[in-house]
């Protein structure tokens, strides 16, 4: 990767990064910064996670260089992880919540409150909209309302996501 990836330090300043496996062959990015799939990772062929293939991420900002290592399990967490992330941070309004009648409700929208809670589903049946939720502890749970109940959603994702 190099230092028009977008990522800076706290001052705004241009961090420049380098990805290595093993700590010596860089991992290569396109110009919109993913990797290229080049099929599963190696694993050690003894099962010792001390001999397993290491991912390290070198950042060097002004203040000086940081290093990180870690497996190329951990490695795809860290990846997905940030891509959560992205997807959140495009997907948030930048206004207020909005509200929508229970009947309008649909996947991955997320109800504005305390506790995260996410549409799984939504069904109409008659005057009548099934709403499947999904707590942020991964419990699900199906709640009644009529079609025309008030719903403030934190988050709604785009039309046909």
């Amino acid at each position: 990767m190099s230092s028009g990836t977008g990522i800076t330090d706290a001052d705004g300043r241009p961090v420049p990064i380098t990805v290595t496996v093993d700590g010596h062959v860089p991992a290569t990015a396109t110009a919109g910064g993913s990797a290229p799939d080049d099929g599963p990772a190696p694993t050690a062929p003894d099962g010792d996670p001390t001999s397993a293939p290491r991912i390290g991420i070198r950042l060097t900002p002004p203040a000086g260089a940081l290093v990180w290592s870690c497996t190329p399990e951990a490695a795809r967490e860290l990846a997905a992880a940030l891509v959560r992330a992205a997807e959140e941070a495009e997907d948030a309004p930048a206004r207020r919540p909005v509200t929508v009648e229970a009947g309008e409700l649909r996947r991955g929208d997320v109800r504005d409150g305390d506790r995260t809670m996410t549409v799984e589903s939504a069904r109409t049946d008659g005057s009548t909209v099934h709403v499947t939720w999904k707590s942020g502890a991964g419990r699900s749970w199906t709640q009644a309302y009529a079609a025309d109940t008030a719903i403030t959603l934190k988050r709604r994702l785009p039309e046909g996501r």
